[in-house]
Parts: C-alpha cells; sequence; structure tokens
C-alpha cells in the first residue's frame, strides 16, 4: 500500500496530503497525540517510509538511534524493527543536553542552547521540557514498555550517557537504519563517522536537524563530501542512502 501511495505522489503533490495526517501510521498518531515527539508529520513519513523499505528489501542490520527525547520516534523505529526480527539500540544523555562547543554550529544553535540551559525552554503543549525531567531514563523505559517495545538486552536497548562514552562499548552488529536527532555538529559528526563502517550497503541514514541547525548540516555536507559511496536525498529531514 505505501508503495502505491508514492507512486500516486509522482503524480500528486504530496505537501497537500503529508500535513492532514492521512499517511502516517496510526502508530505514530498515538505517540504524536500523547506528545512524544516533536517530529512533524511529515518527518514522521519519510521515518516510516524509510523502515518500511529497508525491511521491504531486507537489508541486513539493526536500527539505531542518536537522541532519544520523550522516545516517540524511537517507538516508531523499535516497533519496525522487532517485527522484523531486528534489534534495536536507542543512545541519550537522557538528560540535560550537552553545549554546541564547535565553531561550525551557528548562532542559531547557541541561542537555543542558552534558552534550554537558563531553564526556558517549553515542552510539547505545554509539558515540562524533557531535559528538565528528574528521572528521563527512567520515564523513557517505562514509555517504551507502554507502547509494547518494552526494553530487553537482545531486543531493545537503551544506552544512557554521551555518544563517545557509550557507543564504543556496545556490539551492534551491522546497521540498516540510523536516525541521527542531536543538534549540533560534533555529535552528529562523531555519528556519521561511526555507523559509517558498520552501515550495510543501501542503509539508510536520516537527518532530523540538518534544515533546522547549521552545525549538523556541515558535519552533514563534510561526510557526504569525503565519501562518494553515499547518495544524498533531500527533503524535510534529508536521507543519507550508502550504495557500497
Amino acid at each position: 500500500m505505501r508503495d502505491l501511495v508514492r507512486m500516486l505522489f509522482s503524480i500528486v503533490n504530496i505537501d497537500r496530503f503529508v500535513s492532514s495526517r492521512l499517511l502516517i501510521s496510526n502508530l505514530a498518531r498515538k505517540v504524536r497525540a500523547d506528545r512524544l515527539t516533536y517530529l512533524s508529520h511529515k518527518k514522521i513519513y519519510r521515518l516510516e517510509t524509510a523502515l518500511h523499505d529497508l525491511n521491504r528489501d531486507r537489508v541486513p542490520g539493526g536500527f539505531v538511534e542518536f537522541g532519544v527525547a520523550l522516545g516517540g520516534s524511537g517507538i516508531l523505529i523499535a516497533k519496525s524493527a522487532t517485527d522484523a526480527g531486528r534489534p534495536f539500540h536507542g543512545f541519550d544523555v537522557f538528560g540535560m543536553i550537552p553545549p554546541p562547543t564547535s565553531q561550525k554550529d551557528d548562532a542559531k544553535s547557541k541561542e537555543r542552547y542558552k534558552i534550554i540551559s537558563q531553564g526556558q525552554s517549553k515542552g510539547i503543549g505545554g509539558d515540562a521540557y524533557y531535559g528538565y525531567v528528574e528521572d528521563l531514563y527512567g520515564q523513557v523505559c517505562k514509555t517504551f514498555e507502554r507502547y509494547g517495545v518494552g526494553c530487553s538486552p537482545e531486543r531493545v536497548i537503551l544506552h544512557k550517557g554521551l555518544f563517545e562514552e557509550t557507543w564504543p562499548h556496545v556490539t551492534t552488529g551491522p546497521i540498516a537504519f540510523a536516525h541521527i536527532d542531536c543538534d549540533w555538529y560534533d555529535p552528529v559528526k562523531y555519528c556519521l563517522e561511526a555507523l559509517d563502517p558498520l552501515l550495510s550497503p543501501q542503509g539508510q541514514i536520516l537527518l532530523d536537524d540538518y534544515n533546522d541547525y547549521g552545525g549538523c548540516r556541515a558535519a552533514t555536507d563534510e561526510f557526504v563530501a569525503a565519501r562518494p559511496n553515499y547518495r544524498f536525498e533531500d527533503g524535510v529531514n534529508p536521507l543519507l542512502i550508502k550504495l557500497s
């Protein structure tokens, strides 16, 4: 059905329909209704389409997410992974995010972090900002459990800490899909370089912040420029596809 819808979009303008919520899954609608993700309908549609394509084409490997936050997109990825017999790994500090420290992070990034660090950031729908939650890790684990993708050592694993401190100690095996949602230049650069040797041919990396923060854009552009075996597919949340 999803493939048929995509064929129709080659004839009809997608922008007229995505914002109407008609194209995302019921699970995604519930995640949004429960205020568990900042992702727009368009971003979710692209996320779910990528997961569908990878499972349809049986690209080998697990699914991972860098930047779990409240767990909304992670739940969608974990459900798709476990339904296909794949593991899911989620990485996050589960607390206050680190500041943007690179000269390649733009003024918008630094202003955003200033608001967060001063305790002035607002959460979704009037909720508290997730970075201020005292036990975010415990809350997210309970949320995953409530959505039927409870944490377990073999299926769904959440790793708490800075990426550079947790990733080197985790054995993921090959990776088919990664969602990078970590805003600033240094973490995005780290994630891309860490994923590269493990990403399967035809594997995909989805970049949430490419069009939002200059550091994410700079890190991505540098990565692609140095690797001709990746194809960049633009969009509201661009995709990198590993060709070989």
